[in-house]
């Protein structure tokens, strides 16, 4: 197992995985720097250590993530595991959320994260080593929810990007991981967390459904602990070879699992079909 201390970078930290990051890696001796839209809210959730470092970032100007990045590097020296944490929820469905709203969570989900890649990886590639961990959702393997066709849409892209990462930052020496939770007691169905269409059609009588059901009943009765959630991504990277998907919590694996068995399913009952169409 990896043990050694190591900079930590980690974005979306003011609340949430976030925050649960900052606090466990500090405990185990690691620097961490941190990112937050308000850095006043980072130093509140947070306080102060002298290992950490509070950063305010916005995550969807690569300026502002180059700056944060070499703060990082100039305060400790190196850099050496990334988490792209930083994302927000929205609930709607695909034919009433305008193009704006789905190109602003896009925005953040995807392009954000993609961001903090290409300013952290030049880095990485130069001392051959580091660890990038991508926090996406179960929602970025299985689609099925009314209302969330968008947001899934922003966490499958970060799952096919993290996949063709990995094979391209193996040969550095730098691993990566997509972490795909399921619901975990955070703030993630907050109203701070979670946006909803300017224009509902009322006919989407499963996507109403759907968006009551997670702020009214799932929201605050997950069944996932983010402490114990924090730590397994933790305690996976540490090791010697981290996975590339990590199902997190139950739920999580059990829609995987079973999304996957559909798969299987399907192709099974359509390979003739299938492979009928090569010269």
């Amino acid at each position: 197992m990896k043990n050694s201390r190591k900079t930590w970078f980690i974005t979306g930290a003011s609340k949430g995985f976030g925050l649960e990051f900052v606090q466990q890696l500090l405990a185990k001796g690691h620097n961490v720097a941190a990112t937050s839209r308000k850095i006043s809210d980072l130093e509140k959730a947070a306080g102060s250590h002298e290992n950490f470092l509070p950063l305010e970032m916005d995550i969807t100007k690569e300026e502002s993530v180059a700056q944060a990045i070499n703060a990082t590097i100039a305060k400790f020296g190196s850099l050496d595991t990334v988490v792209n944490n930083a994302g927000y929820g929205l609930i709607g469905a695909v034919e009433e959320l305008t193009d704006a709203e789905a190109r602003k969570n896009f925005e953040v989900n995807v392009f954000g994260s993609l961001n903090v890649i290409r300013q952290a990886m030049p880095h990485l590639r130069e001392q051959k080593s580091g660890h990038i961990i991508n926090i996406s959702s179960i929602g970025g393997y299985v689609g099925a929810f009314p209302g969330f066709g968008i947001y899934c849409a922003t966490k499958f892209a970060v799952n096919g990007f993290t996949e063709a990462l990995a094979v391209e930052a193996k040969p550095f020496g730098i691993d990566v991981t997509v972490v795909m939770p399921g619901y975990f007691r955070t703030n993630f169905l907050e109203s701070d967390s979670i946006v909803v269409p300017q224009n509902q059609i009322e006919a989407y009588q499963s996507t109403r459904d759907s968006q009551k059901m997670h702020q009214q009943e799932i929201n605050g009765n997950q069944p996932g602990d983010p402490v114990k959630g924090v730590a397994a991504i933790i305690k996976a990277s540490e090791a010697q070879n981290p996975p590339l998907y990590l199902f997190l919590g139950s739920d999580s694996v059990a829609m995987g699992e079973a999304k996957s068995d559909t798969i299987k399913q399907e192709i099974g009952a359509w390979r003739e079909l299938s492979t009928s169409t090569d010269f």
